[in-house]
C-alpha cells in the first residue's frame, strides 16, 4: 500500500470516527433536554398509567445506552424510526427535504465558486488597485451582515419594491427548472452574498502567498510571461487552500442553509429541523443533525484528500 493510500484510509477513518463521536454527544445533549417527552406531547392531562404506557411504546423506559445503540444500530440498517408527530418513516421526511436542500446548494455554489475564485484572482493580480479595495471593502461588508439580515434586505427591494421575484421560495409549486430557479433566487443569492466573500479573500491570499515565492520571482526574472506565471506556476500551487476552503464553504452551504431556509419558507432539511425542534420530534431531530454532519464531515475529508493530491509536499510528506 502506497502511501497516498494509507493517508487516504486514515482520513477515512478518522471521519468515521468524528461521525461517531458527533453522533454520542448529540443523543447525550437531546437526553439532558429538560422535561418528560411522553408528557408533553400527551399534555398535562394525561394520567401517570398513560404517561408511563406512552413511555413504555418509545423506548424512552430503557436506559440511555440501550436506547443509544438500538438507535445506531438502526442507522447502520437505513431505519432512522418514525415521526412522533406524523408517525410517517424519517427517512420518508428526510428524503424530499434532503433533495431541495442539495437543489438550493448546488444553484449557489454553481455561481458562487467560479465567482468568488475569479475575484479572488483578480484581487491577487491587481493587488492594492482600486479594483483590490472595492473587492475587499464589498467582501467584509458582506461578511459582516448575517444571514437572515441579507435575506431581509433582498425581499424587501427586490421582491416587494421591485416585484421580481417571489417573497416565499416555494419549489414544491414550481411548474418545471426555469421556475424552480427563479422562485430560489433570493435564497441562493443570499448564499451566494455570504460564502463569496470568505471564498474570495481565501483564494486573494492563497494567490499572493505563491506570488511571493522565490521560484515565481525565478519564472518572472526569465522573461515568463504573466498569464503563465499565474495559470501554470502560481494557480497549481495554490490549489490545496483553495479546495480547503471551497470545500468548508460547500458544508456551510448545505449545513448552513437552516437561517435561509426559515425565512423563505424554504422546504428544505432546515425548515424540518426548526419545526421538528418546535414538536420536540426527537427522531427527526438526530435524523436531520446526523445528515447534516456527515455532509460536513465527508466534505472535510474530501477536502483533505484533494489537498493531499494537489500539493506535492503533503503527498510525499516533505
Amino acid at each position: 500500500m502506497s502511501k497516498i493510500q494509507r493517508l487516504v484510509l486514515g482520513r477515512l477513518a478518522l471521519g468515521l470516527l468524528t461521525l461517531f463521536a458527533v453522533s454520542l454527544l448529540m443523543f447525550a445533549g437531546l437526553e439532558f433536554l429538560p422535561g418528560d417527552l411522553a408528557q408533553q406531547i400527551l399534555g398535562q392531562s394525561a394520567t401517570p398509567d398513560t404517561v408511563a404506557a406512552f413511555r413504555a411504546e418509545l423506548g424512552l423506559d430503557q436506559p440511555p445506552h440501550i436506547r443509544y445503540l438500538d438507535w445506531l444500530g438502526g442507522v447502520a440498517r437505513g431505519d432512522l424510526g418514525n415521526s412522533l408527530a406524523s408517525g410517517r418513516p424519517v427517512t420518508d421526511l428526510i428524503g424530499p427535504r434532503l433533495a431541495n436542500t442539495l437543489f438550493l446548494a448546488g444553484y449557489a455554489a454553481a455561481i458562487a465558486v467560479p465567482l468568488a475564485v475569479g475575484l479572488g484572482l483578480m484581487a491577487a493580480l491587481w493587488r492594492n488597485t482600486a479594483f483590490d479595495r472595492g473587492a475587499n471593502l464589498g467582501a467584509l461588508s458582506a461578511i459582516s451582515m448575517p444571514e437572515f439580515f441579507v435575506a431581509y434586505l433582498l425581499i424587501l427591494f427586490l421582491s416587494i419594491k421591485a416585484g421580481l421575484f417571489p417573497t416565499l421560495a416555494r419549489i414544491d409549486m414550481a411548474s418545471g427548472p426555469v421556475d424552480a430557479l427563479h422562485a430560489t433566487f433570493l435564497p441562493a443569492l443570499t448564499l451566494i452574498l455570504v460564502v463569496v466573500a470568505h471564498m474570495m479573500r481565501m483564494t486573494r491570499a492563497a494567490i499572493i502567498n505563491v506570488l511571493a515565492s522565490p521560484y515565481i520571482e525565478m519564472a518572472r526574472l526569465k522573461g515568463v510571461s504573466r498569464r503563465r506565471v499565474i495559470l501554470v506556476h502560481a494557480l497549481p500551487n495554490a490549489l490545496a487552500p483553495i479546495v480547503n476552503v471551497v470545500a468548508l464553504n460547500l458544508a456551510y452551504l448545505i449545513v448552513g442553509v437552516v437561517v435561509v431556509e426559515v425565512v423563505f419558507s424554504y422546504p428544505g432539511l432546515g425548515q424540518l429541523l426548526v419545526d421538528a425542534v418546535s414538536s420536540r420530534d426527537l427522531p427527526i431531530v438526530q435524523a436531520v443533525g446526523l445528515v447534516f454532519a456527515a455532509v460536513y464531515i465527508t466534505l472535510n475529508v474530501l477536502a483533505d484528500i484533494a489537498s493531499m493530491i494537489a500539493n506535492p509536499r503533503l503527498r510525499h510528506g516533505s
